[in-house]
C-alpha cells in the first residue's frame, strides 16, 4: 500500500519507474540469455503428480465420466515433460475454435482446417460452442473458478454428444483446442476439479440445469489436447505433401506462455526436438518441412501480451513485443519469419510492429501460426486459405523467398471476392454440419 492508502498494482496510472541502473536493468534481465531449458527450469524440480491418477480414482467412486480418446480416433502417444505418455487424437475431432482466432486471424483456423481436408481427417465444426472466458478471467480478475469450470465442462459435454446430431454415438468425436489460453486454462481448471469436491458440487448444480450431466455425473476429458499437438503428430503425415521448397527459410520459433508454462507436465517433449529440452510443437513440424530453425537468446520470454497489461498498460505489450522478440529475432537471428502456436502471441507479435516505425524501430517481421505456414508450404493459397492480408506485418518478402507468386495470387483472390459477392461461395466444411442445436443437423 502507498501512503495514501491507494493499492498499488504496478498497472495503469500506478505504475512506477524502478529507476534501475543500465547494468543493474542486465542483471535483472540476464536469466533468460543464459541456457534454459526444460531440465534445468522444470525437471530439476520435484516430481509433480499425473493429475490423471486422480482422475481415473474418481471415476472409480464413481463420482466422474472419463471422455477417452478410444482406437476410433487413431491416437499417436506422445511423452511429455516427465516421459509420461499423453495420447493425441488424429482423427474424429471436434474443433474448439478460438475467439481471437477468429476475430483476428481467420486464415489460422482455415488452415488448420485445410490441412485437415488434405489428410483426410474426419472431424466436426459446429456453431453450438462457446468461449472459454479465460481472457476475462485472467485480464480483469472479474471472472472466477467456478463459472471457468463450469464453461470448460459445458464444451466438452457439447464435444461428447454432438454427434448425435448426426446418428453416431456419443464420444465419436474427441474436442481438440485451438487456443492457447483455453489450453492452459482448461488444464488447470480440470486439476482444480480432481482435487475440490467443494468445485465439482458447485458446478455439478450448475450443468444440471443446463442438462449437462451424463447419468448425474460430471464429464471429464482424458485428455486436453492442443491443436498444436495434433500438427506435432502428424508432421511427417503434412510434411510428405509439401510443395515449396523451405530450405532457405530461416525460422524463429515462439512458444506460447499458456501453452507450456502452465500446467508444463501435460507439454509435449520429443528427444528428435532440439534434444528434448524445448517444448517440440512448432519446431517439429516447422523442422520436418526442411526450414532452418534458428535459436534467439530471448526465446523464453512472453510475446508481451500478458492479458492485464495488454489492458491497463499498453505501450509495455508494445515495447516488450518489439524490443525483446522482434529486434532480437531480426538482428540476432537474422530471422525471415517468426512461427507460434497462439492466438494472443501471434496477434500480438505481429499486429503491434506498426508502432515500432513512430520511434523509428521498423523491423518488420512476417508473423504466423505453425499450420499457417504449414499449409503454406503445402500449397494453400496464401490469400483465400492462409488470409496474409489480415496480417500487419508485411508478408511479400517471404512469398518471394519462397518462390510464391503473390502479385498473381493477389488478382486471384480479388477476382474470388467478386465472385463472392454474387453469392458464389466456396467452403472448406459443409455448413449445414455445423448445426447440431434447434432442428440440428439435417442430412
Amino acid at each position: 500500500m502507498s501512503n495514501s492508502g491507494e493499492k498499488f498494482t504496478g498497472h495503469g496510472e500506478e505504475w512506477r519507474d524502478a529507476k534501475l541502473s543500465a547494468q543493474d536493468a542486465a542483471t535483472a534481465t540476464s536469466w533468460v540469455e543464459l541456457k534454459i531449458d526444460k531440465r534445468a527450469m522444470l525437471t530439476n524440480k520435484d516430481r509433480v503428480e499425473d493429475v490423471r491418477d486422480a482422475m481415473w480414482e474418481l471415476e472409480k467412486d464413481g463420482e466422474i465420466i472419463v471422455h477417452r480418446v478410444g482406437d476410433q480416433h487413431e491416437p499417436v502417444m506422445a511423452k511429455t515433460l516427465y516421459g509420461w505418455d499423453k495420447k493425441i487424437p488424429t482423427n474424429q475431432l471436434w474443433h474448439h475454435k478460438s475467439c481471437g482466432q477468429c476475430g483476428n486471424i481467420p486464415g489460422y483456423p482455415a488452415s488448420l482446417l485445410w490441412l485437415m481436408n488434405q489428410t483426410g481427417t474426419r472431424y466436426l465444426d459446429e456453431t453450438d460452442q462457446t468461449s472459454c472466458t479465460a481472457w476475462n478471467y485472467h485480464g480483469s480478475g472479474i471472472g472466477n473458478i467456478v463459472s471457468l469450470a463450469a464453461v470448460f465442462l459445458r464444451n466438452f459435454h457439447q464435444a461428447y454428444v454432438s454427434a448425435q446430431a448426426e446418428g453416431l454415438d456419443p464420444g465419436y468425436y474427441y474436442p481438440l483446442v485451438h487456443c492457447g489460453t483455453s489450453f492452459g486454462n482448461y488444464k488447470e481448471i480440470r486439476h482444480f476439479l480432481m482435487h475440490s469436491a467443494e468445485l465439482r458440487e458447485q458446478v455439478r448444480k450448475i450443468l444440471a440445469k443446463l442438462d449437462r450431466l451424463i447419468d448425474g455425473k460430471l464429464l471429464i476429458p482424458e485428455e486436453i489436447v492442443h491443436y498444436s499437438e495434433w500438427l506435432h503428430v502428424m508432421r511427417q503425415r503434412i510434411a510428405a505433401k509439401q510443395q515449396i521448397d523451405a530450405s532457405s527459410l530461416r525460422v524463429t520459433i515462439h512458444p506460447a506462455c499458456h501453452v507450456y508454462k502452465m500446467v508444463p507436465e501435460d507439454v509435449i517433449y520429443d528427444d528428435d526436438v532440439l534434444d528434448g529440452n524445448r517444448v517440440a510443437v512448432s519446431t517439429g513440424i516447422m523442422q520436418e518441412m526442411g526450414t532452418q530453425v534458428i535459436d534467439y537468446s530471448t526465446w523464453y520470454d512472453c510475446c508481451g501480451f500478458g492479458f492485464r497489461h495488454i489492458i491497463s498498460e499498453r505501450e509495455f505489450t508494445r515495447s516488450f513485443a518489439i524490443d525483446r522478440k522482434i529486434k532480437v529475432a531480426v538482428e540476432e537471428a537474422h530471422a525471415d519469419v517468426m512461427v507460434g502456436h497462439d492466438t494472443g502471441c501471434i496477434t500480438t507479435l505481429d499486429k503491434n510492429q506498426w508502432i515500432g516505425k513512430a520511434v523509428g524501430k521498423d523491423y518488420a517481421l512476417p508473423v504466423m501460426a505453425d499450420c499457417q505456414m504449414a499449409a503454406l508450404l503445402c500449397g494453400a493459397h496464401p490469400y483465400k486459405i492462409v488470409q496474409l492480408h489480415w496480417h500487419a506485418s508485411p508478408f511479400e518478402g517471404l512469398m518471394e523467398k519462397l518462390g510464391i507468386d503473390w502479385q498473381t495470387a493477389k488478382a486471384e483472390f480479388e477476382a474470388y471476392l467478386e465472385d463472392v459477392a454474387e453469392g458464389k461461395i466456396e467452403t472448406l466444411y459443409d455448413p449445414k454440419r455445423a448445426i447440431t442445436s434447434g432442428e440440428g443437423y439435417q442430412r
